[in-house]
């Protein structure tokens, strides 16, 4: 089975010391319904903390793909981010990706951020930043960190212009971005020039996944 969501993998955003507890509300949780050409296969949720220069993002991502009643695919993702301004802190993350497990622990240290994953372990100076699409900064492009396989891509971003689509029901103008990586072509939209609100590429088969705000 084609693994759907590993072109995405960055998106944990979806993931120091805490700057929330559990039980504190979060400052804004941000709902995505995702779907694959145009059916619903589960949901993406972003929950955004903050205290002073500091921010929490806990994201947990859970889709399934169905053929005649039956799971032919599970995707399900769960990472904490903790950063400091626009700079990427620590990282926690766990995704089964239909049965394949991925672990990623980052924490910075000196000058740099260590990187731990299931199979690959590096250091990178700097400030450091992931798939954080809910952040417009990282249309900046460099480099970002994928939180599923620990890999450190270099990114290039090309705006597309003005788009109205429809935004929670109703449409909005937004500005549309191509992000592209080794083997990912994302394509962003944002509503007043910074807030995240949908997201396609296409799957290793061609179809289209997209992520819809809520």
């Amino acid at each position: 089975m084609t693994h759907y969501l590993s072109l995405l993998a960055g998106l944990t955003l979806g993931s120091m010391t805490p700057v929330a507890t559990a039980n504190t509300a979060p400052d804004d949780t941000l709902r995505f319904r995702v779907l694959l050409d145009g059916d619903s296969i589960g949901q993406h949720h972003f929950e955004l903390r903050t205290s002073g220069d500091t921010r929490e993002v806990v994201s947990k991502a859970d889709f399934r793909v169905r053929l005649l009643f039956v799971d032919v695919y599970r995707y399900r993702h769960t990472a904490t981010e903790r950063w400091r301004g626009d700079c990427l802190e620590s990282l926690t993350a766990h995704t089964d990706d239909n049965g394949e497990v991925e672990v990623v622990a980052a924490r910075r240290g000196g000058e740099g951020l260590e990187v731990k994953a299931t199979r690959t372990r590096a250091r990178h100076n700097g400030c450091v930043r992931s798939f954080a699409y809910w952040n417009p900064k990282i249309l900046d492009g460099g480099r970002l960190l994928n939180t599923q396989t620990g890999e450190y891509l270099p990114v290039r971003v090309a705006p597309l212009g003005e788009e109205r689509i429809p935004v929670r029901g109703r449409f909005e103008d937004t500005r549309r971005y191509r992000l592209t990586a080794q083997g990912m072509e994302i394509d962003l939209w944002y509503a007043d020039g910074e807030e995240w609100v949908a997201l396609e590429s296409r799957a290793g088969d061609g179809r289209r996944l997209r992520y819809e705000r809520q």
